[in-house]
């Protein structure tokens, strides 16, 4: 039997079928990050690195485009009656937590009630206009949440209700309590697209894809998320020098990305933010309780440096960036280095005429803040400031800020919006309810801003409510509550392999790695 025909048809078959697609199943993709993971509680989350562990292990009733458009998610759709007091949220069917269990109304109804009653994280943000009791089961697939004030924000900060698994959590309840709070600290009970596959404290975290996650993946998933806590530049250099390095932290050093763009299969992504780098001032510790210290220290510094070779960033003129375009106060003026114009406040200041102690703190251990900081004090100095310069690990910062006496004078603070609206970024950082955490330590406690942040939370007429943003836009300014460094630009080494992050107006949403995606298998070495 002549067997050559047989074989070049079966060979023609063959190279007539498309080529098997590479599977990236047994890649790590690793990522660094510059400070600890505190708790992945999602009741109890504040900084970049725990909601970047929430975001990825449990999902909330909504989430955010690039654009801080609000979509569906656990959700597929809701109802706001014509008061802006009643939003019922219809939820997926096809929904469920990591273990199989089903999604219900009433997980969603004890997470809200859990928050709420922890009072700690989000809680602040909803408190004024949800009671534990505000939030219902209509039925299995239906929440309703009846809110005591009408809210404008409402719906955009639903992203930050993550909802929790009330099954298994009852299980885990300790000492009578039902919120399982130690248990967890340190396991999830979420829907998210990713488990808590390994975490040592203090240096690595593994994050595990979820298989079955209902929204799906990308075509070549993260398979698995190795986060390298280190702020060690060394480190991070080493790492791509060998081809291990995926996503670099975004608050690499200038020098070290520099070195890592020179890295065959890497580059440096430099992406739009509505992140702000504040130079914070406390606003009542002297001698930054006056405000014409405040301009003094504000003219000190060498904006053109930071921006253009500190910590490269676009010039920003006032406390919101300009993605928020509605709200956003045109035409107020950019900062900008003048001694001798700082030298004219000191001599208006009830300082004037004797050395004035200052005492400017930064993150122990990141190098542009810490130039930032050695740049600030010289030009200080040379106008009469007394400069001490206070680095502390970001865990001691979080602690210091809780009162005024504790707070240093001047601060170097990010903030973005921990949820896509501009009252986000007035409520957090200048609102007195807000008092006492990393991101309002200008202690700033004014009456007349207090009631313009309340008024624009309820105020449902988007004009109306525009114009009083605009107005603390101003009186910001004026009264130089804080300095604005910049708009902040993120700049990260990337993996040429690696999809490029997308920035999304929500506190370290741009890191759900279920939004990544391998583009070709990384040259490890």
């Amino acid at each position: 039997m002549n067997y050559k025909p047989l074989v070049a048809l079966v060979s023609g078959l063959l190279a007539a079928q498309p080529a098997l697609a590479e599977k990236y199943d047994d890649l790590t993709a690793t990522v660094n990050l510059i400070q600890i993971v505190g708790t992945i509680d999602p009741a109890k989350v504040s900084d970049y690195t725990e909601y970047m562990m929430a975001v990825n292990l449990y999902d909330g009733l909504t989430t955010a485009d690039t654009t801080g458009k609000i979509q569906p998610l656990l959700a597929k759709s809701w109802d706001v009656s014509s008061d802006g007091k009643t939003f019922t949220f219809h939820l997926r069917e096809d929904a469920k937590f990591q273990n199989g269990d089903e999604v219900k109304a009433s997980d969603v109804v004890y997470s809200v009630q859990r928050l709420l009653t922890i009072n700690q994280g989000v809680s602040g943000f909803f408190k004024p206009f949800l009671a534990a009791d505000g939030v219902s089961a209509v039925d299995k697939h239906t929440v309703k949440f009846a809110l005591k004030q009408p809210s404008s924000a409402f719906l955009a900060m639903t992203p930050l209700l993550f909802v929790i698994d009330q099954s298994v959590a009852l299980e885990h309840g300790n000492e009578g309590s039902k919120w399982s709070e130690d248990y967890l600290s340190s396991h999830s009970l979420g829907t998210g697209p990713y488990s808590l596959g390994e975490w040592q404290r203090g240096s690595r975290l593994v994050l595990e894809r979820n298989h079955d996650y209902f929204a799906g993946f990308p075509q070549n998933p993260l398979e698995k998320v190795r986060l390298l806590i280190t702020k060690d530049e060394s480190t991070i250099k080493a790492l791509a020098n060998k081809g291990e390095l995926d996503l670099s932290s975004t608050y690499q050093a200038s020098e070290t990305l520099a070195a890592i763009d020179k890295i065959p299969g890497y580059h440096i992504q430099n992406l739009g933010t509505a992140t702000g780098y504040y130079i914070k001032f406390n606003n009542q510790l002297a001698p930054t309780d006056d405000v014409n210290i405040r301009k003094a220290i504000a003219l000190s510094i060498d904006y053109d440096l930071a921006n253009t070779e500190l910590h490269p960033g676009e010039s920003m003129a006032g406390p919101l960036a300009s993605l928020f375009k509605d709200a956003f106060l045109d035409g107020l003026e950019a900062p900008h280095l003048d001694l001798a114009k700082a030298a004219e406040y000191v001599k208006k200041s009830k300082y004037a005429g004797q050395k004035i102690p200052l005492t400017l703190g930064y993150v122990a251990g990141s190098a542009y803040e810490e130039e930032i900081a050695l740049m600030m004090q010289a030009n200080l100095q040379s106008i009469g400031f007394d400069v001490k310069l206070q680095a502390d690990p970001w865990s001691r910062v979080t602690e210091i800020a809780a009162k005024p006496e504790t707070t240093p004078n001047v601060n170097q603070i990010f903030f973005g919006p921990t949820y896509s609206s501009p009252l986000s970024v007035f409520y957090n950082q200048y609102s007195s309810k807000s008092a006492g955490s990393w991101a309002s330590m200008s202690w700033l406690n004014d009456k007349q801003v207090d009631e313009w942040i309340d008024q624009a939370s309820t105020e449902l007429d988007a004009d109306k409510r525009n114009a009083i943003y605009k107005k603390l836009q101003k009186y910001i300014v004026d009264n130089q509550v804080d300095a604005f460094l910049q708009t902040t630009r993120y700049r990260q080494a990337v993996n040429d392999c690696l999809s490029d992050m997308k920035f999304v107006p929500i506190q370290s949403f741009y890191y759900d790695f279920s939004k990544y995606n391998w583009l070709c298998r990384p040259n490890r070495k």
